[in-house]
C-alpha cells in the first residue's frame, strides 16, 4: 500500500506543473545563470563549484518543504487528507509514502541539477557518504517544518507563507550570496537556519574536500527532531 501510494504521490508531483517550475526549472535556470555570468561574487576558484552545493541545497528545500506544503495544505483544504485517513492506508503510512515521494523527486532533481553543474565544469570532491547523510537530514528538517505549516494554517496562507520563505532563505541562506556578505551578527544567526547548514555542509564536502560536517549535521537534526515532532503533535488532518 505504502508503495502504491508513493508511485501515485510522485505522479501527481510530476504532473504539476508548478511544483515542477519550482522544484526543477527555478534551481536549474539559477545554477547557469550565476554560474555563466558574474552577478555575485563568490570568492576564489569556480563559480559553479560555489553555486552547485548550494543549489543543491535549494532543491531540497524546494521539494520537502515549499512544494510538500503547499500541495499538503490544499489535500487538507479539500478534504482528500481526511478521506485517505479513513482510507485502509494507516495515516503513518500516507506520510511515509509522501515521503517517499519527496526522496523519488529529490533523486531527479540531483541527477538533473548534478549533470548541468558537470556541464559547467563542476568539479567535485569529498565522501559520497557525507552528502547522502546531509541530504537526507536536510530532507527529514524540511519535511517536518513543511507538514507542520501545511498542518496548522490554511492552505492560502500555506501557499504564501511556504513561498515568502522560499525566496528569503534563497537570498540569505547562503545558497548564491556567500554568508560572509552579510554583517557579522545576522551570519551568527543565519548559519543556523537549516538551508545554510546543508548548502555550508554540501560546500565543504564537495568544493573543499572536508571530513564528515558535524556542526552542519547536528543543526539539521536538531531542525528535523523539532519539526518532525511539532508536525506529528499540532498536525490536523481537516
Amino acid at each position: 500500500m505504502i508503495g502504491a501510494q508513493t508511485a501515485f504521490e510522485t505522479k501527481m508531483l510530476l504532473r504539476n506543473g508548478e511544483q515542477l517550475l519550482l522544484t526543477v526549472v527555478i534551481p536549474a535556470l539559477l545554477l547557469v545563470l550565476f554560474s555563466a555570468v558574474s552577478i555575485v561574487d563568490t570568492g576564489s576558484g569556480k563559480a559553479v563549484d560555489f553555486l552547485a552545493p548550494g543549489i543543491l541545497a535549494l532543491a531540497v528545500m524546494s521539494t520537502a518543504f515549499t512544494g510538500q506544503a503547499i500541495a499538503t495544505g490544499f489535500e487538507r483544504r479539500y478534504g482528500v487528507l481526511k478521506r485517505l485517513g479513513a482510507s485502509p492506508l494507516p495515516r503513518w503510512a500516507l506520510m511515509t509514502a509522501k515521503t517517499g515521494s519527496v526522496l523519488v523527486t529529490e533523486v531527479l532533481q540531483i541527477v538533473l541539477l548534478t549533470a548541468i553543474a558537470f556541464a559547467l565544469g563542476w568539479s567535485p570532491h569529498g565522501n559520497p557518504l557525507c552528502v547522502v547523510l546531509l541530504l537526507v537530514l536536510g530532507t527529514a528538517a524540511f519535511s517536518g517544518l513543511g507538514l507542520l505549516m501545511a498542518g496548522t494554517l490554511k492552505a492560502e496562507a500555506t501557499l504564501a507563507a511556504a513561498n515568502l520563505v522560499f525566496l528569503l532563505l534563497l537570498v540569505a541562506g547562503g545558497i548564491i550570496v556567500p554568508l560572509d556578505r552579510f554583517p557579522g551578527a545576522a551570519q551568527d544567526v543565519l548559519r543556523l537556519l537549516p538551508v545554510s547548514a546543508l548548502s555550508d555542509g554540501l560546500r565543504d564536502v564537495l568544493r573543499d574536500g572536508a571530513g564528515m560536517p558535524w556542526g552542519d549535521l547536528a543543526i539539521l537534526l536538531v531542525w528535523a527532531v523539532v519539526g518532525l515532532g511539532a508536525a506529528a503533535r499540532f498536525f490536523k488532518w481537516e
